[in-house]
């Protein structure tokens, strides 16, 4: 016997089969949450867009919810691909923050920019093949090798601007994990990945002698997680952004030296072994999940994405080598919510909005953590880590 509360039909937010992005279901839904908390959504009901330009971004469009933005800068950066000074959005209700980047963009572009390099590319999606025993997974595996190129026209035929790279193998008991490598053009590439990947593997499924079965995913793909294969392998754009920091501007701007930060190094190079940390940096996550936000990426790829390696030693003249390795950024300059109002006028101030940007956008990621590492570090050597967010990062 059902209870009375199993018994009572659902409440259902309202909605249009047809044509649910309108000003007019957007005000229903507001309504709709007035009538049941008592709570007007007076703010979240402004924004400046057209509710018809979201199927595809969100359901059951109701409002925005308004982020503030500041602007740092000027960060000269030297890479292949965004080259110049520029100014850089960041969406955060975290005082300081943008002070913070402004101040170790100005160290930066003062001690002659930042040079960045994209080294790799690859989006990946990992089905698992189940086979009865270990000397058919491996079998199986030699098998897909042979057939890659009937594999790859598959898979390649699901996209106009993706294209598989390579196929990696894991071997774990009778399992083979298969790990298909994309470019993605300027997009950041999941669906993509996994529409393909499920092609070639019914294909696979349907060809092999055995048939096997599989998972689309077997979780080696670690989408929207931190994990030491993308560490090693990859995800998305592998980034590079180093600089070489003068010794007088350190001592001018943050009130350091080159040993002071070696000591520091040292230091903090064990915390971070010792924690098992993914970044034995400071704060990755801080600009990219600001620049994520005020350019539309997806942001919890800043799971993956603050994943980072910092390599840095003191010059003989008394100027610092430091350097940030990103190995699994993932951008995008053209579909998902890069196209949304106010996220386009942010990309589109970096010279990064449409096709044949990502990597130049990629690149100023990689610049911008940077930037905060130099601030956040030397706060923290010289003192004034505490005492800056007590002025300026207290909202009471």
């Amino acid at each position: 016997m059902k209870s009375p509360a199993a018994a009572q039909e659902r409440v259902r937010i309202p909605r249009h089969a047809e044509n649910d992005y309108t000003h007019e279901l957007a005000a229903a839904r507001r309504e709709f949450v007035r009538e049941r908390t008592g709570v007007e959504l007076a703010h979240v009901a402004k924004y400046s867009f057209d509710p018809a330009v979201l199927p595809g971004n969100i359901e059951n469009f109701t409002g925005v919810a308004q982020v503030p933005i500041g602007i740092a800068g000027p960060l000269l950066i030297n890479g292949e691909h965004a080259k110049g000074e520029f100014f850089i959005p960041l969406a955060t209700t975290e005082g300081t923050l943008v002070s913070s980047y402004n101040r170790g963009m100005k160290l930066l572009t003062e001690s002659g920019g930042v040079k960045t390099t994209v080294v790799d590319d690859a989006m990946q999606r990992a089905p698992v093949f189940i086979l009865t025993d270990a000397l058919q997974a491996r079998d199986f595996g030699q098998w897909v090798e042979q057939n890659f190129a009937e594999i790859q026209k598959v898979a390649n035929s699901t996209t106009r601007v993706g294209l598989l790279r390579n196929i990696q193998q894991f071997a774990v008991g009778p399992l083979r994990y298969l790990r298909f490598n994309y470019t993605s053009g300027d997009a950041a590439g999941q669906n993509m990945a996994g529409k393909a990947t499920y092609v070639a593997c019914e294909w696979i499924k349907r060809t092999h002698p055995m048939h096997p079965d599989y998972f689309l995913s077997g979780n080696i793909d670690t989408d929207k997680k931190d994990s030491r294969i993308n560490m090693l392998l990859g995800r998305g754009k592998r980034v590079v952004a180093e600089a070489v920091v003068r010794g007088e501007l350190l001592q001018q701007y943050m009130h350091i030296t080159a040993a002071d930060l070696v000591r520091t190094r040292e230091v903090q190079m064990a915390g971070a072994f010792f924690a098992g940390s993914a970044n034995n940096g400071a704060h990755a996550a801080n600009a990219l999940a600001a620049l994520f936000i005020a350019t539309g990426q997806d942001v919890a790829n800043v799971a993956e994405a603050h994943a980072a390696i910092t390599y840095s030693h003191e010059l003989k003249n008394g100027d610092y080598y430091w350097s940030i390795t990103l190995p699994a950024l993932i951008v995008a300059t053209y579909g998902g919510g890069t196209g949304l109002a106010t996220q386009k006028e942010c990309l589109e101030m970096l010279g990064c909005y449409g096709q044949g940007k990502v990597n130049k956008f990629a690149e100023i990621c990689a610049a911008v953590v940077l930037a905060g590492e130099t601030s956040l570090v030397s706060a923290m050597l010289h003192g004034d880590w505490v005492t800056a967010h007590e002025k300026y990062g207290r909202n009471r």
